[in-house]
């Protein structure tokens, strides 16, 4: 494309030649010099391309694991914070790298022979950071350390490690509910094994009723918040260790409260919109009494350890 300009009278026209073509060209060549690292990246989306459709498939439909989604987005969110530590740390590629990404390759390897999900899962996780070591070296992943850690809340347990902790949580739920409604004395019941029995009505303390699904969700919102708002690493560490019998009493008063609206209004209270409403409200609460246990904690270390 040519561009004549304008000048006075008696003046030489001068023209200028913008070639457009030129940005093709660069993009082309740049991607070129890249292809590597391009190939590569698209090798490893369609590898592990199931494994990511299934979570995403267990997040949607598994409400144990549904703060999944959020669990990415915010992992990115903690390293753009570091984003000034990244700029300046050294890169350094490290060969261990390339042991983490052929050990995560074997574990992809053999989770889909034995159709053992945890392993394919847990091999993804593996190979970023594999691919984080061999690229950018040990400097960089130090800096990301704990998001990369906290990817880990996006991976379900392991049927065999979930079994074990979800019938033991019903039994303390269940005990526990029994024992309050006893010691208060404003409901007749009795407890077998994990079933509530009421004069009007049974309830079972299922596996969504144990516990687990709140405890998962407020370990995986403890550690992300401790992380951003808490510097002290004593402190996060009780926060942490908090949220397990804070998720345990938010679950058994949900309980609780059910069966005092079983008793006292609708057998049918145990069912339906009504129950699944007070489950998201406790939880919050539960949200809000982390936060009410750190500030104590904040404010106890001021007080007497200033």
């Amino acid at each position: 494309m040519t561009i004549a300009s304008q000048h006075p009278i008696g003046s030489v026209a001068e023209t200028t030649t913008l070639d457009f073509s030129a940005q093709p060209t660069k993009l082309a060549t740049r991607v070129w010099q890249h292809w590597p690292v391009l190939l590569l990246a698209t090798m490893l989306f369609l590898l592990y391309l199931p494994v990511l459709l299934g979570l995403i498939r267990q997040w949607s439909t598994d409400a144990n694991y549904s703060h999944g989604f959020f669990v990415p987005l915010l992992t990115g969110y903690l390293i753009w914070r570091k984003r000034r530590d990244l700029a300046f740390a050294p890169i350094l590629p490290s060969g261990a790298g390339t042991v983490c990404v052929l050990l995560s390759v074997g574990l992809l390897f053999l989770g889909t022979l034995g159709a053992e999900l945890f392993l394919q899962r847990i091999s993804l996780w593996l190979m970023i950071v594999g691919l984080l070591l061999y690229f950018l070296g040990w400097p960089k992943l130090r800096i990301m350390l704990f998001p990369i850690l906290f990817l880990l809340f996006m991976i379900p347990l392991p049927a065999i490690i979930y079994n074990e902790i979800v019938f033991p949580l019903q039994l303390l739920t269940s005990r526990f509910a029994t024992g309050c409604l006893q010691i208060a004395n404003v409901v007749p019941v009795t407890r077998e094994g994990n079933l509530l029995v009421l004069p009007n009505s049974t309830l079972d303390v299922a596996e969504a009723c144990s516990g687990i699904r709140s405890l998962i969700s407020l370990l995986a919102f403890s550690f992300g918040y401790g992380y951003l708002v808490e510097p002290n690493l004593l402190i996060r560490a009780a926060v942490a260790v908090a949220t397990i019998p804070v998720a345990i009493l938010s679950n058994a008063a949900r309980l609780i409260l059910t069966a005092l609206l079983v008793y006292y209004v609708n057998p049918r209270a145990a069912e339906g919109g009504a129950h699944l409403t007070s489950s998201y409200i406790l939880v919050g609460i539960a949200g809000i009494s982390i936060v009410m246990v750190h500030t104590a904690l904040t404010w106890t270390r001021r007080k007497f350890l200033a």
